[in-house]
């Protein structure tokens, strides 16, 4: 009792709370933590979602009862330890789905009829009968793609360990049918259950059946290759698909993919984490490329035509005599494809032209740009459009 959390801070209501504020919290916590919601969750997800609702659930059959609430303001925990019978609450002997229709109505969102029939061990009814089914863990890994791949997608094979069904009992753990039995701890539901007693009445701790973990069955002869688990490790290549657009980080689903469940339980998932390799040329910005071309002096001034690189192929630009350094031309469509056609199509490539100045001249190189440094052609003249840039540029310092 020492770990209890005190049911109001459960709730997260004041001790002064009326009857429907304490109902209202309720709901916002069986919400919260109802088992639809953390289905697709990790293993710790789950456990952590049915230690909450549970706990909430306690709180709440003893704060909504005028009764157990008066003597749990006056004793508190303490009659834990007083053995004393208040006619309290007993999860193991309701239908946890009939109590949440009684909070919720008959109209909530949510499936009552299976969610909680295997939740954590609460319920009753026909859901007890239903056999726990088990999934497998997912598998994580990466592969590395190159834009090349990426802007046309591509598959690529993929080798993982994994748990696969043994080949000799085809997963069953057994070698027959005849040796798998009913679990004589649990009956068959896979939830066994203790009784207390406290000031509020008789209650029930409930867990995982531990001679079948939960699955209801047992095996009397295991199969002699697996142990009687129904799997075996095996390393396995796995092709994927993946689509064009994707991005470093990003990660592919592949269902049913992952580590097999035991005695035919649902697989778990390949989880494929895309990793992106750096282009020896092109940058990349969403769906954008971006590629900086260094000309000479000569070039920008008199003009001339430049092989850029592209995904596809090089792709021939022509440059304007008088190119100016910075100058950035757009190749539309040249960039990358969204994924699966969400976003805003295909992206372009955005070429940058730098001029470079020589470091060092011969001096009838110098001679030749002396006899030309007094033409008008060599003084800077500021167009409208270029003394506007020139003067936002100028700001910046």
């Amino acid at each position: 009792m020492a770990n209890k959390r005190d049911y109001y801070e459960v709730l997260g209501v004041d001790k002064k709370a009326s009857a429907d504020e304490i109902k209202s919290a309720y709901r916002k916590l069986a919400l919260k933590w109802h088992p639809d919601r953390w289905v697709n969750g990790s293993d710790a997800e789950k456990k952590t979602a049915e230690e909450n609702f549970k706990e909430a659930a306690e709180a709440y059959s003893v704060l909504s009862d005028p009764d157990k609430r008066a003597k749990y303001d006056q004793f508190g925990f303490a009659a834990d330890q007083m053995g004393g019978g208040a006619g309290g609450f007993d999860f193991g002997g309701m239908d946890i789905n009939d109590f949440l229709r009684n909070i919720f109505g008959g109209g909530f969102g949510f499936d009552f009829g299976g969610g909680f029939g295997n939740f954590g061990g609460f319920g009753g009814g026909a859901a007890d009968q239903q056999q726990r089914v088990l999934r497998g863990r997912d598998i994580r890994t990466s592969v590395k793609l190159t834009l090349e791949e990426i802007a046309n997608g591509c598959e690529k094979e993929v080798t993982i360990e994994r748990n696969r069904p043994c080949p000799d009992c085809n997963g069953k753990g057994a070698k027959s049918d005849a040796d798998i039995k009913t679990c004589p701890t649990c009956g068959g539901q896979g939830r066994v259950r203790q009784q207390t007693r406290s000031l509020f009445g008789v209650g029930y701790t409930i867990g995982t059946c531990p001679q079948c973990q939960g699955e209801g069955k047992i095996i009397t002869n295991p199969c002699r290759r697996c142990g009687g688990t129904g799997l075996e490790r095996r390393r396995e290549t796995v092709r994927v698909r993946i689509p064009a657009g994707v991005e470093d980080g990003m990660q592919i689903t592949v269902r049913g993919e992952g580590h097999a469940a035991p005695h035919g339980g649902v697989n778990g998932d390949l989880l494929v984490v895309i990793n992106e390799v750096a282009h020896p040329q092109l940058q990349r910005e969403g769906n954008n490329l971006f590629y900086t071309r260094i000309i000479s002096v000569l070039d920008a001034m008199l003009g001339c035509e430049v092989s850029i690189p592209c995904l596809d192929g090089s792709y021939k630009v022509k440059v304007e005599p008088g190119t100016q350094s910075g100058t950035v031309v757009k190749l539309r469509g040249k960039g990358l494809p969204s994924v699966q056609g969400y976003g805003r199509g295909t992206g372009d490539l955005y070429v940058k032209f730098q001029v470079w100045v020589p470091h060092k001249l011969s001096r009838q190189e110098k001679e030749a740009l002396e006899q030309m440094k007094g033409s008008s052609s060599f003084t800077p003249d500021l167009t409208r459009e270029d003394k506007a840039t020139f003067d936002k540029v100028k700001n910046i310092f």
